[in-house]
């Protein structure tokens, strides 16, 4: 049977970064993967249960740490920062603090800092979610991919492929179906790739979500 391989890990130290930068001992690695674990946890809790509007899911495309022996950076890239800003009870100090008391970070400083994303759609993460979204609204999947596409275009993305699996509109058997629009090498090492995967919870079950972005070669 085929097997797939992750294709962010794939592509790490030839065009893809890693989003935890620290220097740290062999000894401690568990450790600081567990912290940053929770942080990007506990970041996509608190906006889950902080947005007034339950349509909205934040739009975050990724989350960046940074570790130094006194201070915790944490960037955090948005394709829409002014809905994270303009919430009333969704404030940078509030999630600072909310942070700060689930991760018990005394010793160090705790910075966050919102970092915009030029086309949000074009993030597969943003991408996934919107999705996931108009699938727990009950619109049906052939139009959700559709419109997920249009809403992506060609002007960034060379390719884009979405795959939904599980009960689609309530059918009494799973199956798996997919759009792609433009070229999605998965194959090829150097083709910049972007990769989400969103479950999405329905009445009917739950339903997988992946996203593929394909941003060009180099």
């Amino acid at each position: 049977m085929g097997r797939k391989i992750h294709p962010l890990g794939f592509r790490l130290g030839v065009n893809q970064k890693h989003y935890s930068h620290r220097f740290a001992q062999t000894k401690d690695y568990p450790k600081f993967l567990e912290g940053d674990r929770q942080i990007r946890t506990s970041i996509e809790r608190y906006i889950a249960n902080h947005m007034t509007d339950t349509t909205n899911y934040g739009g975050v495309g990724y989350i960046e740490i940074r570790r130094k022996t006194d201070l915790i950076r944490v960037d955090i890239h948005t394709g829409f920062p002014d809905l994270l800003i303009e919430e009333q009870d969704l404030g940078i100090s509030q999630m600072r603090g909310y942070m700060e008391n689930i991760l018990g970070v005394k010793t160090q400083k705790l910075r966050i800092v919102l970092t915009s994303i030029i086309q949000p759609y074009g993030e597969p993460k943003i991408l996934a979610e919107h999705v996931a979204s108009q699938l727990r609204n009950r619109v049906p999947f052939r139009r959700t991919m559709k419109k997920a596409i249009e809403l992506v275009g060609r002007t960034v993305n060379r390719g884009i492929k979405i795959q939904i699996a599980g009960r689609l509109n309530g059918s009494e058997m799973a199956r798996v179906e997919w759009a792609r629009e433009g070229r999605v090498p998965l194959q090829t090492i150097k083709a910049s790739i972007g990769y989400s995967y969103q479950p999405a919870q329905t009445i009917y079950g739950v339903l997988g979500i992946k996203t593929w972005t394909f941003r060009g070669t180099g």
